[in-house]
């Protein structure tokens, strides 16, 4: 098979790309426009004659028809995807967020791709009402970022009556090397220079998943026959954020504080992922402890470095 991953040098994406290429599923063109996307990342593919880079932005349309050109199935990660930063930068969010989504479907469509996976975000869900949050659960984001995800999942909706076989996986918070930007990997860089971690409001709860879970996600999802129903991707176990912040400083071995600062209004105050569809469906058991895989980054070699912070 042919894989097209756009985004396929960030985070999620270059995980994924490992694990296509490691167990043999096919070729690999990577699409992928490198404002958070790093060479290095698939740098260990260096001359694979499995993988191709294009370096494209989603939001030009003539790129993305190219990429999609002898392709079997997209995997579309592509995304303006912190959710302070879509706030401070909504119009580039939006554009990427959704002009970039409907770009890829549309491609996806003329192309006649098998299937196409999109990774939406548990933010559509908004402030859930009671949890765990099943996908059945109204679509009611509270911030940019989220509102951005519930317009990508429409315009799938769309292209899936067009004959296209769309897919959808709701991410939840998910951690791991090579992230950056986002509460893990911030707490981890303060923590190790023994500096405050901040905490907006302090009465959070998180689902995080680990990318390892994710990326198997992301595949089941791919190579299902069929898939016709949204899927929360999650660990179904919810941790608040305190818990979160003690448990960095306790792996970093660090003697840094806890700062408690004024909620920000954007941030879903509590979610946890009612994850029955991600086992009967995908046939993937999230682990006992989600906060179990912390030190492995503490002792990885992997930890992205954050020079800039979007907060």
């Amino acid at each position: 098979m042919r894989w097209l991953v756009t985004g396929g040098a960030g985070f999620i994406g270059s995980h994924l790309v490992d694990a296509i290429l490691s167990r043999g599923l096919g070729e690999v063109v990577v699409l992928d426009s490198f404002f958070r996307g790093r060479r290095e990342f698939l740098a260990k593919h260096g001359g694979s004659s499995l993988l191709t880079i294009l370096e494209a932005d989603i939001r030009d349309s003539g790129s993305v028809t190219s990429a999609c050109s002898d392709i079997d199935i997209v995997m579309h990660l592509a995304a303006r995807s912190n959710v302070m930063g879509s706030e401070s930068e909504f119009r580039a969010a939006c554009e990427t967020n959704v002009v970039g989504t409907l770009n890829v479907l549309e491609a996806a469509l003329a192309a006649r791709v098998e299937r196409l996976v999109f990774s939406s975000s548990r933010e559509v869900y908004g402030d859930p009402t009671a949890l765990p949050v099943p996908e059945t659960s109204p679509i009611a984001p509270k911030n940019l970022y989220g509102a951005s995800k519930a317009a990508g999942e429409t315009y799938c909706s769309v292209f899936r009556r067009r004959g296209l076989d769309v897919r959808v996986l709701r991410l939840a918070n998910v951690y791991g090397p090579r992230d950056s930007d986002r509460v893990i990997p911030l707490w981890l860089d303060r923590s190790l220079r023994g500096l405050p971690l901040d905490v907006f409001g302090g009465n959070q709860v998180l689902d995080l998943i680990w990318i390892e879970h994710c990326v198997e996600a992301l595949l089941q999802a791919a190579l299902l026959s069929t898939l016709s129903e949204p899927i929360n991707v999650g660990s179904g176990t919810g941790t608040p954020i305190r818990e979160l912040a003690e448990a960095v400083i306790h792996f970093t071995c660090s003697e840094s504080t806890v700062d408690l600062l004024p909620p920000r209004s954007q941030e879903v105050i509590g979610y946890v992922a009612d994850v029955s569809r991600m086992r009967s469906i995908l046939g993937i058991e999230p682990p006992n402890d989600p906060l179990s895989f912390i030190e492995q980054m503490v002792t990885g070699t992997e930890i992205a470095p954050s020079p800039t912070v979007a907060r």
